[in-house]
């Protein structure tokens, strides 16, 4: 070990000792090590990162969640086909199937011992789907547009009226952006120019879920303690979870094989691979859901405005080489079918493409572009364990074509806010959909109409038909042909290259119990502990 990571090793843990939490019971205190922590504490902010995800699903509740199975290997999993209470005991669908009413639990309190209410449910809805970007989007995948739709029966009782029959719906009610947010307490807060409260709800947190954010230091560490007054489930046998930004992965991998961190979820494949081989550790991998690397192409300016451009690309990329040397198999292969149009809706499913550099050499004059051209590739450092020797593997191989690529690296806290510009020409980046099913993918990633996770711009008016008919058609087997048009379609236009769908990697002591899957990629802390 490098004497510099020696002392930084020993530097934290000087530092982890003086954190009252580490002078308890260690059996109440996970202590987890991150690469890259939360960029806000509001999940409805613009430009709030993945981490932020996870502070919005322990901290605040939702009016439904989901059940959970066990995989084989005994490790816990969503259920996304079941629906479970948590702020709401219940529900009932009206007999037309055009509203849906919660009875919310009378005993739930916000952090500060003000009671849940209703009223809090329809403040924090009506802000989600009037906030704009990334909440409003994500409300909308489940018709859930119009402060209107959301009505307060009595104090503990919440309607939804519906716009209209959405399969997805009340799932998207169970997502990290549903929560329910103390609006007494946010609204203290508001002013004329900010009325929902977000420059005060970035730093600070209103909500009522099994852990309260004790301290946040933003690029160093986020402190969570339990909230004993928790009612919408078993009260946590975690008192307190410290999560430590580090940025090194060789300091990460070294304090969990010391046994001063309990567990990390975001060290490089190389070393998930490596650590999976012993026996010190436990490691859990699991494909995630609905979920891709891939490259991208903004389709709205020269020169990836030219289908056969994108398409000379996605032919030139070295997708084994990726696999290799970027994730070392910590994935499902995306790449190689041969299909004209798939013969299955399942998604995601690899694309008819593989290296073959004549064919891409052909295609890129075709496009008017013989000689090549110059562009800016751009990933986030944040992930640059496995976005760096990818990009550099794609800027090689483009290089054989002819297409000369300058590097852009983009912090991890500045990724998101890059990507919502959308004038990144060329980008590497991955995407998972929170609810696994494809249109609600393509929802996202290519509906012409959505300006938040379409990073490429592509807008195809029979694309979109198909994607709401998807949505919206209760005849199975049309549903099945729907979809395969879309991807067929997806894979021919090629704004986006799929690479892999990724395993969501787990690193953690042996004692260490309750570990659970999510679709959100974040750890769930309420059913956490340690033996």
């Amino acid at each position: 070990m490098k004497y510099r990571h020696v002392l930084y090793l020993t530097g934290w843990l000087a530092l982890t000792t003086l954190v009252p939490a580490l002078a308890q019971d260690r059996r109440e205190t996970l202590v987890v090590v991150t690469e890259v922590g939360p960029n806000s504490m509001d999940i409805h902010g613009v430009g709030a990162n993945r981490p932020s995800y996870g502070v919005s699903w322990n901290v605040y509740d939702r009016l439904i969640t989901y059940g959970k199975k066990t995989l084989p290997d005994g490790t816990l999993m969503y259920d996304y086909s079941t629906l479970a209470p948590e702020l709401a005991t219940s529900w009932q669908v009206a007999s037309d199937g055009m509203s849906v009413t919660f009875t919310l639990r009378q005993d739930a309190t916000f952090h500060d011992g003000t009671p849940v209410t209703a009223h809090d449910v329809k403040w924090s809805f009506d802000r989600a789907v009037s906030i704009g970007g990334f909440p409003t989007f994500q409300m909308k995948a489940g018709s859930l547009e119009k402060p209107e739709q959301f009505v307060v029966v009595d104090e503990h009782t919440f309607r939804i009226n519906l716009l209209r029959q959405d399969r997805l719906t009340m799932p998207d009610l169970g997502v990290p952006v549903a929560v329910v947010i103390n609006a007494k307490l946010a609204r203290q807060h508001a002013t004329p120019n900010d009325p929902w409260a977000a420059e005060w709800l970035k730093n600070n947190v209103a909500g009522g879920g099994a852990f309260q954010v004790q301290a946040w230091k933003p690029g160093q560490e986020t402190l969570y303690v339990r909230y004993d007054g928790w009612k919408s489930g078993p009260l946590p046998t975690l008192k307190r979870v410290i999560m430590r930004e580090v940025p090194s992965a060789s300091n990460r991998r070294a304090l969990l094989e010391r046994g001063d961190a309990d567990l990390s979820f975001d060290l490089p494949p190389k070393d998930f691979n490596e650590l999976s081989k012993g026996d010190k550790l436990r490691i859990i991998g699991i494909p995630i859901e609905n979920s891709m690397w891939y490259v991208g192409m903004h389709v709205t300016k020269p020169p990836f405005d030219n289908v056969k451009v994108r398409q000379a690309v996605a032919y030139a990329l070295p997708y084994d080489k990726i696999m290799d040397a970027a994730f070392y198999h910590r994935g499902i292969k995306l790449y190689g079918a041969t299909w004209s149009r798939p013969s299955s809706a399942a998604w995601p499913q690899p694309f008819p493409y593989s290296p073959d550099m004549a064919r891409a050499r052909a295609l890129l004059a075709e496009g008017g572009y013989p000689n090549g051209f110059e562009t800016t590739l751009s990933f986030d450092l944040g992930l640059a364990t496995v976005g760096e020797p990818t990009a550099l593997l794609v800027q090689e191989a483009l290089a054989q074509i002819g297409i000369k690529t300058t590097l852009n690296k983009i912090p991890g806290a500045n990724w998101r806010g890059a990507l919502l510009k959308k004038d990144m020409p060329l980008i590497i980046n991955n995407f998972g959909g929170w609810l696994n099913y494809p249109e609600y993918f393509f929802f996202w990633c290519y509906h012409g109409q959505n300006a938040v996770f379409n990073t490429m711009s592509y807008q195809n008016p029979a694309l979109d038909k198909l994607i709401d008919e998807a949505r919206f058609t209760t005849d199975t087997a049309r549903y099945q042909d729907v979809v395969r048009d879309f991807i067929a379609l997806a894979a021919d236009e090629v704004p986006r290259i799929p690479l892999n769908q990724p395993y969501l990697d787990i690193a953690m002591q042996k004692n260490v119990t309750g570990y659970q899957y999510w679709f959100h990629r974040q750890l769930d802390f309420r059913q956490m502990g340690k033996q």
